[in-house]
């Protein structure tokens, strides 16, 4: 069975994925690793090791993969797109020098690891319908400048090496566990929460503008399934396009009208986010994950805005 230590375990995918993992009986010890800035909930802190560690601090990954005997790293500390751009060195150092940490760490210790990309590693010049899984990567933000290096350097320890290096590039992510946490996809989350509050939403993306989506789910599925693959049948690595669902706010907002039909949103156009959002594809072709190591997503549009009404809706307002 498999030790692993989830590196940014108090984050949106993080919180998800060691409850996953800790449920999942192909799997050994499970360490949570989060930071004094971001604490963990309570079910985590009561259901297995937790850990204090800092992505930018090698020796700690170091020592925490010692004590616990950890052969397997998901390394999901990053800053998220919009509010990388507010700070870019940061975003630089975290995922950049944070992964060198983490890939030398497994380089020593003999660990595969598990990086997250995105969406944001595409640019205007890629294709945006069925963007291909080998494609042009020049993103405009510093978010995507950093998933494209964080590509190429697993690559890197994988064929200089022989790490196992593996990833998916993430589409926005749907949740109803974590608040929204500083992303250009946030919208499809923040949306829900105006609905169940009775309020009129100001959404920040013009309609018209699609963008890949996946249910959170979906997401944990895609990491732990990647990560049991046989590794004869990957020929690519680092990075897999995934997605379940492709729309737009319109389409969005009209499926939680069907549900809700008071519910009203307009427009409050970010130009920010919507400049991020206008460079990134409309749909991803996932075909490649879908043939290497069986992806196959559950969750469609219909059905994702059936959970999260009803997960908010079981919250109460005046808990959202």
């Amino acid at each position: 069975m498999k030790n692993v230590l989830v590196i940014g375990a108090a984050g949106q995918i993080g919180t998800e994925l060691v409850a996953t993992l800790r449920a999942d009986d192909r799997f050994g010890t499970i360490v949570a690793g989060h930071t004094t800035r971001t604490p963990l909930p309570d079910s985590l802190l009561q259901s297995g090791p937790c850990e204090c560690v800092d992505i930018l601090d090698a020796r700690r990954i170091a020592e925490v993969v010692k004590t616990y005997n950890v052969d397997t790293i998901y390394n999901l500390a990053a800053l998220l797109s919009a509010t990388a751009e507010s700070k870019p060195l940061a975003a630089w150092n975290v995922g950049v020098n944070g992964l060198i940490n983490t890939l030398e760490v497994a380089r020593e210790l003999g660990c595969a690891v598990f990086t997250p990309s995105s969406i944001g590693v595409f640019g205007p010049e890629t294709p945006a319908v069925m963007t291909p899984q080998d494609t042009v990567c020049r993103p405009k933000t510093v978010y995507g400048i950093t998933k494209v290096t964080g590509e190429l350097l697993s690559d890197y320890y994988f064929h200089k090496y022989g790490v196992d290096t593996r990833s998916v590039r993430y589409p926005g992510l749907i949740s109803h566990e974590t608040p929204p946490g500083g992303g250009t996809t946030d919208y499809a989350v923040e949306i829900f929460y105006s609905a169940v509050k009775g309020e009129t939403y100001a959404c920040p993306i013009a309609a018209g503008t699609f963008m890949d989506m996946a249910f959170m789910s979906d997401a944990i599925d895609a990491a732990v399934n990647l990560m049991l693959a046989d590794p004869q049948r990957l020929k690519h690595r680092n990075s897999f396009n995934v997605t379940a669902m492709s729309f737009d706010p319109e389409m969005l907002a009209a499926e939680i009208r069907k549900r809700k039909p008071d519910f009203s949103m307009r427009y409050a156009v970010d130009p920010l986010r919507q400049s991020i959002a206008s460079s990134w594809p409309d749909a991803m072709d996932d075909s490649c994950a879908r043939e290497e190591w069986g992806w196959q997503p559950k969750i469609g549009l219909s059905e994702m805005v059936d959970i999260m009404l009803s997960a908010l809706e079981k919250k109460g307002a005046g808990a959202l």
